[in-house]
């Protein structure tokens, strides 16, 4: 059951991050803009500042669409190393070819 929740938390921050990238990515242009005097500069900081946590895409983690596990990933097939394995012995994987393991 953890698996699914984390999962599924990984989910709501990815909806986050979309929702607020704009925003984010406005708030950080102007913060970083040194044509902007110090005080509107410093109100968007505190603006960004504002926003939820988790709508920063640093807080990202690539999870095993299967398992939920975080290492081990492969990005191409969005799974990690052990489910891969467990799929490709099973066949369930087209054009992987089971090795010696």
């Amino acid at each position: 059951m953890a698996k699914k929740a984390m999962i599924e938390r990984e989910k709501k921050r990815q909806a986050l991050v979309d929702r607020y990238a704009a925003k984010r990515a406005e708030l950080k242009s102007v913060a970083r803009d040194e044509s902007k005097p110090m005080e509107e500069r410093f109100k968007a900081q505190l603006k960004l500042a504002k926003l939820p946590r988790n709508s920063s895409a640093t807080r990202l983690h690539n999870r095993c669409q299967l398992t939920g596990r975080p290492h081990g990933y492969y990005r191409k097939v969005r799974m990690s190393r052990i489910a891969l394995r467990d799929l490709g012995s099973a066949g369930q994987i087209p054009g992987l070819v089971k090795s010696s393991w």
